[in-house]
């Protein structure tokens, strides 16, 4: 092989050389942790409650299972207009462009600069080290037709200023041998997939927040009614006793004990509008929508949701892959893995390619020439020889993340499984409580009907009245609060297994799209 030939190859040695060491990455690789899958969902098989948990393919959009038209119209709303998930999309967008800028170190470097100076060297400077003196002879230029500007003008002394134009490019890659900069862009991403994730988590919690105000507004909107039926049946025994009264059948006493059952059911009545008053409002806030702005909506009273006969919750290996707190933590102990091989890298030396081309000039008319032209191009390398401990330091920081990081995923795990175990386990509980206070509420109405008949015939006294009356109010508002209840556990239920994330409206796709 001619010289020629060497030199000619030379540049396609030296870039195969780079590629080939590139491809070395120190540090460990991230691999998915393994987690168990305990048999919490073993209780579907021995739930006793009329609405059953199923192992079935889950539906991300869970609110359906209401089958309210407008539960689903305030959640068709939500991702668009809740605050605080736009709020955390916003943190999305800042975490992706973080993630740019990181990539962007794996890419050569150009800039470009251009100036103009006026100078004037000094006698008594570096130009004396020449031994050019303000008397001697104004030397030329290497083509002899400038002068070097140092000698001094005739009738002055020091040297004459002049012009000096140049522009040019300066160019810089730094070769990733150790893999220090794909590491970097590695934990980037990670970092910008946790934000998704938590994006995700804010959007579900949202969801669930909005359909437990739905419910408990239909469910103060049914006490309510509750209330006024029987301050209804309040008046009619205060009127039956004042009858009573007025025949000389009883007493004042008895009026008087009517007149205040009436006053006290009266009393829960304003208590109950205040409630429903601020559901609503809270309901908007979830909607961006300032206050009164959903009551033409949802002021007409609406019953409680019922639970639908099935409710499948998918399958235990889908668990892990659908919560995104689970998610999250897996996210970011990816980007902890990477970290250290950052860290690794560091230890490492450090070569980068630099570059400069340009053109300089004493004229303007000339700058362009190719006689003014410039360049510098050569390698550089950095290689830490004492750091005080630093670099050790780091090292040792990012490992003690990493393990953190790994604690804290299996922790989140663990949690979430406690969390579905806990959910179908009250699910269960209390629906069958509710089938109870069904039978309590069917007695007292019984119980009520025979004691004022009992009055009305003078076998018992009012105060049996009262008292059957009043634990026929407690148990109508506890088997009201008790389909609420089983409404919100259901919610709960969905929740935690991680669906409702997966619904976007079309213009927030693109955004929250999983790279």
């Amino acid at each position: 092989m001619s010289v020629r030939e060497f030199s000619l190859r030379m540049p396609a040695l030296a870039a195969s050389l780079c590629l080939a060491l590139s491809g070395c990455l120190v540090g460990p690789d991230f691999e998915r942790p393994a987690s168990s899958t305990p048999d919490v969902f073993n209780r579907t098989q021995s739930a006793q409650a009329p609405s059953k948990a199923v192992e079935a393919g889950f539906n991300p959009d869970w609110w359906e299972l209401f089958n309210d038209p407008t539960l689903n119209a305030l959640e068709k709303q939500l991702a668009d207009a809740n605050l605080d998930v736009a709020a955390a999309s916003a943190r999305l967008r800042q975490s992706r462009a973080e993630q740019r800028v990181a990539g962007a170190a794996e890419y050569p470097t150009l800039t470009g600069a251009a100036s103009y100076n006026r100078e004037r060297g000094s006698e008594n400077g570096i130009l004396s080290l020449l031994g050019v003196t303000p008397t001697s002879t104004q030397p030329q230029s290497a083509s002899g037709s400038a002068p070097l500007g140092v000698s001094a003008m005739p009738g002055s002394k020091g040297s004459p200023a002049y012009d000096l134009y140049q522009f040019g490019f300066d160019a810089s890659w730094e070769i990733d041998i150790w893999g220090r900069v794909r590491r970097s862009v590695e934990a980037a991403s990670a970092l910008t997939d946790a934000s998704f994730e938590e994006r995700n988590a804010v959007l579900l919690s949202a969801r669930a927040e909005l359909a437990r105000d739905y419910i408990q507004l239909r469910d103060t909107q049914a006490l309510l009614q509750i209330a006024r039926q029987n301050l209804d049946i309040a008046r009619d025994a205060t009127r039956l006793t004042q009858t009573r009264a007025h025949e000389g059948v009883t007493t004042d006493l008895d009026v008087a004990n009517a007149s205040a059952q009436a006053a006290n059911i009266e009393s829960l009545i304003p208590t109950l509008e205040s409630r429903r008053a601020t559901t609503i409002n809270a309901i908007g806030v979830l909607l961006a929508k300032e206050p009164g702005a959903l009551g033409d909506m949802l002021a007409d009273p609406g019953d409680v949701p019922a639970l639908p006969a099935q409710v499948p919750i998918g399958f235990p290996s889908e668990l892990v892959q659908r919560r995104p707190d689970i998610r999250k933590a897996e996210a970011q102990l990816h980007a902890a893995t990477a970290a250290i091989g950052m860290a690794k890298a560091d230890f490492y030396p450090r070569i980068s390619l630099n570059g400069s081309a340009g053109f300089q000039s004493l004229q303007l008319s000339n700058l362009a020439d190719w006689a003014s032209g410039q360049f510098v191009v050569g390698p550089s390398i950095t290689l830490p020889i004492f750091e005080g401990g630093r670099l050790k330091g780091t090292l040792q920081l990012r490992e003690a993340q990493q393990q953190e990081a790994a604690i804290v995923y299996k922790r989140t795990v663990l949690q979430a499984w406690r969390e579905v175990d806990d959910a179908l386990i009250v699910y269960d509980a209390e629906q069958r409580r509710h089938e109870r206070l069904e039978e309590v509420v069917k007695l007292n109405l019984r119980a009520l009907s025979i004691a004022r008949q009992r009055y009305k015939a003078g076998a018992v006294d009012f105060l049996d009245v009262l008292n059957v009356q009043k634990q026929l109010l407690d148990a109508q508002s506890n088997l009201e609060q008790s389909k609420a209840d089983a409404d919100a556990n259901l919610i709960t239920l969905c929740k935690v297994l991680g669906g409702g994330w997966e619904s976007y409206s079309t213009g927030d796709t693109a955004l929250t799209q999983r790279r």
